[in-house]
């Protein structure tokens, strides 16, 4: 008889743990509530286990562990040796698979990504770029994406998206980059073959479609905030801009970022788009925009940059520094910065320790916050803690943690 996987109902876990951590923040053991029943033979603990696991970690971690926690790479090929010990010997906490990382099936992807797991009950964040259609690196989905949802129902949307996202979870992965939230209302965007909709409430109801049919087996992601839509032009190789005001903002290409994050959606992707009336830099690197994220949509997620070699491809001399832009990114209130290296980051002008050094540097002399910092690796851990399915504190601490009668110990 085939055992039943737990991991839908542990990414389930994943996208809750988000929620609790968001208003829980760091727990003062010494003043938690002693409910008569809580000291109670056999009674629950008193604190959720991961908001518990997750404040110990950071009480142990060094401040320069805890921002290669937030750092997610790219290491070429189909080695799950070599990736991992690129991933152990920076500390970083996260793994984007491309296309050259697929070396076949689902089954043997899988494979892949359970070997870069090091630690039990702390997983490594593996994510993907699965939208289907014209994007997709794992060529089995031949589910409907994109413009070709566009004449049918959202819930055409729901079903190719949990088609979609089973399939990204029999390869082991945790995080889809795969909901494209972004709306090109007059088509001109090179975005546009790849939105869910020909209008911002058509786009919102497939987005908000996609996200529940990826829920229980990929971690969603909403890309690229505030809306790729509003330029014609690609990201890749530009800064793409526009005049739009925040009003207007509002009306449009804020409509479908809502409605997936109304449905639940863990992830949010920032785009390198320039809206030069609300902010004079790309959302990357911009704190307006992700204060109007978290603040005025009340996304409480993981915030995760597109990869940011594009903005040194973009030819801008003040984006030429990778060190300078992972900095403002996080200065920003980006969780996760996404780095697609090549083989060689050098060729490229990266040096992951230089890398490291300075973000170090961002938070020790400024514009960085411990806080901060801490606030996003609360996010990370949490997710990665929930995603391995186990509960339990870090370390025993006994009645501190969980009252006269821990569990386990009665």
């Amino acid at each position: 008889m085939r055992r039943r996987s737990s991991r839908p109902r542990a990414l389930l876990a994943a996208a809750a743990a988000l929620a609790v951590l968001a208003v829980a923040g760091c727990v003062s053991y010494e003043a938690a509530p002693r409910a008569p029943e809580a000291r109670a033979a056999g009674a629950p603990p008193l604190l959720d286990p991961t908001v518990l696991y997750v404040d110990q970690r950071l009480a142990d971690m060094t401040l320069r562990q805890k921002l290669a926690a937030q750092v997610m790479i790219h290491v070429p090929g189909t080695d799950a040796s070599r990736i991992r010990s690129v991933v152990e010997r920076h500390g970083f906490g996260g793994v984007i698979l491309m296309g050259d990382n697929v070396g076949g099936s689902a089954a043997t992807v899988s494979r892949l990504t359970a070997a870069l797991h090091a630690e039990p009950g702390l997983p490594i964040l593996t994510a993907i770029d699965q939208e289907g259609g014209i994007v997709r690196r794992l060529l089995a989905d031949v589910a409907p994406a994109g413009r070709a949802l566009w004449s049918a129902p959202p819930s055409a949307s729901e079903a190719a998206f949990r088609e979609r996202a089973g399939l990204v979870d029999r390869a082991g992965v945790l995080i889809n980059f795969g909901v494209v939230a972004d709306v090109s209302p007059d088509g001109s965007s090179f975005i546009g073959p790849r939105t869910l909709g020909e209008s911002p409430t058509a786009s919102a109801d497939r987005v908000a479609a996609a996200v529940r049919g990826e829920s229980g087996a990929a971690l969603s992601t909403l890309k690229h905030f505030p809306g790729h839509g509003a330029s014609p032009d690609d990201s890749h190789v530009s800064v793409p801009r526009s005049s739009i005001s925040l009003e207007e903002w509002r009306r449009t290409h804020a409509v479908p970022f809502i409605a997936g994050i109304e449905a639940g959606a863990p992830l949010v992707m920032t785009g390198h788009l320039q809206f030069d009336r609300i902010s004079a830099v790309p959302a990357t690197l911009s704190s307006e925009w992700i204060t109007i994220l978290r603040e005025e949509l009340g996304f409480d997620g993981i915030v995760v940059t597109d990869d940011m070699l594009m903005l040194q491809r973009s030819g801008l001399a003040e984006y030429a520094d990778p060190e300078r832009n992972a900095v403002r990114a996080l200065a920003a209130g980006n969780d996760l910065l996404l780095y697609v290296l090549p083989g060689d980051p050098r060729s490229v002008g990266i040096d992951p320790e230089s890398l490291l050094d300075a973000l170090v540097a961002s938070v020790e002399e400024g514009p960085v916050s411990q806080a901060s910092v801490d606030d996003s690796v609360r996010r990370l851990i949490s997710t990665r803690r929930a995603a391995s399915g186990e509960t339990g504190p870090y370390r025993d601490c006994g009645p501190k943690c969980w009252g006269e009668s821990p569990r386990g110990q009665e």
